[in-house]
């Protein structure tokens, strides 16, 4: 596992953007319309930039596989923060959809461990690549991180397909949520 920097972001924001194409989740707040691809490559790079700030972002050794981790504890609100906030309303969700993302987001928070966790935001492998193990590798890799950090590590998925992957590693589901599409909430202590 690689600790990606600054110029990895284009390849993190590709990848994310091809493996998340069909999300439920992600095509929930991003505003649906002929540009809703370049929409969900805008919450890539936001995503991104608010965890290379505020956590951890990952690539794998074969440079296929990433993972976006937020440390919620971290994060705190400055000038550019509010501006990527102002950035992701005008190019990803849409004005419209503002009201409905911040409501899914308090939902979604007090769903969420009280204590410091790792929250991993987002970990994909290129389409081209997937089934061939990187994922595994990078999430053993993670989770070694966040053992040795003495943190419980949780995510959200849509993907019920992906729940076994996830239960393989030593998830297990704490609580979901109804936004019009079930939203799994996973961690592993």
């Amino acid at each position: 596992m690689i600790k990606a920097t600054y110029d990895d972001k284009e390849k993190i924001v590709n990848i994310l953007t091809e493996a998340f194409d069909d999300n439920k989740s992600v095509n929930y707040i991003v505003r649906q319309d002929r540009h809703r691809k370049r929409r969900i490559r805008r919450l890539m790079k936001y995503s991104f930039e608010v965890c290379h700030s505020f956590g951890k972002v990952f690539l794998s050794d074969d440079r296929q596989g990433c993972a976006l981790i937020l440390l919620p504890d971290k994060k705190k609100t400055t000038l550019r923060s509010i501006w990527w906030d102002i950035q992701l309303i005008l190019t990803c969700t849409g004005i419209g959809n503002v009201r409905k993302a911040m409501q899914r987001e308090t939902k979604v928070k007090a769903l969420q461990p009280k204590e410091p966790f790792y929250y991993l935001w987002f970990i994909g492998v290129n389409p081209h690549s997937q089934g061939k193990g990187t994922g595994s590798v990078l999430m053993k890799e993670i989770l070694a991180e966040c053992g040795f950090n003495k943190r419980i590590i949780c995510l959200e998925t849509s993907t019920t397909r992906n729940l076994p992957w996830y239960e393989k590693f030593g998830f297990s589901i704490y609580n979901k949520l109804d936004l019009g599409y079930e939203l799994f909430f996973l961690k592993k202590e």
